[in-house]
């Protein structure tokens, strides 16, 4: 079922020139963005392999396992700015985790009762929040500024929607 990738990851391994880039970010960036297929991180940011670290998830939100991720990279992986980037269209804008759950199969719906999905169904607060969550994290150090932008999808602009703290 998956030979396909397998094959090209095969092709990918003969002509693998990435070995030997550090691990710190060389422009210090940690980004957080979703895992939409329309966002090229790198290609849209001017960045190559080694830049930057980039944690993506449904809606690029803040969890708990994107907290830790970055307080590792701002302690022992050189990051030292922090972007936390959602964008327009997102199908976890403008719903609820209610929403998600309805939506979800019948036979599923007693389990997805407890999931938390982190929807947004208003998306400027859920970045202000997410933008908040990292600057109040104890592990994070103060003086790593931290901005809230918008990506969009139709134009591949972003916008600053939260200024670096």
């Amino acid at each position: 079922m998956f030979d396909d990738l397998l094959r090209e990851n095969y092709r990918y391994a003969a002509q693998f020139s990435l070995a030997g880039i550090p691990a710190p970010a060389a422009k210090h960036l940690a980004l957080v963005t979703c895992m939409d297929s329309r966002i090229e991180p790198l290609a849209m940011l001017g960045l190559v392999p080694g830049d930057a670290k980039i944690l993506r998830n449904a809606g690029g939100r803040v969890t708990q396992d994107v907290l830790r991720s970055l307080v590792l990279a701002t302690a022992f992986l050189g990051v030292e700015r922090i972007a936390i980037m959602q964008h327009t269209k997102c199908a976890m804008a403008f719903r609820s985790d209610e929403e998600i759950r309805a939506e979800l199969s019948v036979d599923h719906a007693e389990e997805a009762s407890t999931w938390e999905f982190l929807a947004m169904p208003d998306p400027d607060a859920a970045l202000a929040a997410d933008v908040a969550r990292c600057r109040e994290c104890d592990l994070i150090p103060s003086c790593v500024p931290i901005e809230g932008w918008r990506y969009s999808v139709d134009t591949g602009a972003i916008a600053q929607v939260i200024g670096a703290n």
